[in-house]
């Protein structure tokens, strides 16, 4: 199970557009956020669209965030038909966020994969819980603080 191997987190949109977007206020921030760890980020294919639209400014930015998921620089968590049940669980939830689908399905990873941590630069990860109460953690934020 990915979640127990060390190092594994789960990546929000926000910081792969950075990542790729040589433009972005985070970009610096999170390239070296990942550069000095050895991440094994893992994220769903809704994150990826998201990034990828908000990428389509600059076709060279979503090809090389293409050809870097084929290297495995990015895992993908499979969202199958039986977890829209649960996407509708957490979308009536957070319906006062409101919870947008991409997030679900980080939830939805988190939970099936046992993965805590989160590189995130929005702050609903500080509002979603796991089962049980639990938290995600958002390290990029514990690590680097999040400064206009």
């Amino acid at each position: 199970m990915p979640g127990t191997i060390p190092n594994t987190i789960l990546v929000d949109a926000g910081p792969l557009i950075a990542l790729f977007d040589r433009d972005d206020h985070y970009h610096e921030k999170i390239k070296a956020f990942i550069r000095d760890k050895s991440w094994r980020l893992v994220t769903t294919s809704a994150v990826v669209t998201e990034v990828s639209y908000m990428l389509n400014f600059n076709v060279r930015a979503q090809i090389n965030f293409f050809e870097w998921i084929l290297r495995k620089g990015l895992l993908l968590e499979d969202i199958k038909q039986q977890d829209i049940a649960r996407v509708i669980e957490l979308t009536q939830k957070y319906k006062d966020l409101p919870m947008d689908f991409a997030d679900c399905t980080l939830v939805i990873a988190a939970e099936k994969t046992g993965i805590r941590s989160i590189i995130s630069i929005d702050s609903d990860f500080d509002v979603y819980r796991l089962p049980g109460k639990v938290r995600i953690e958002n390290v990029f934020k514990v690590f680097l603080p999040l400064t206009p």
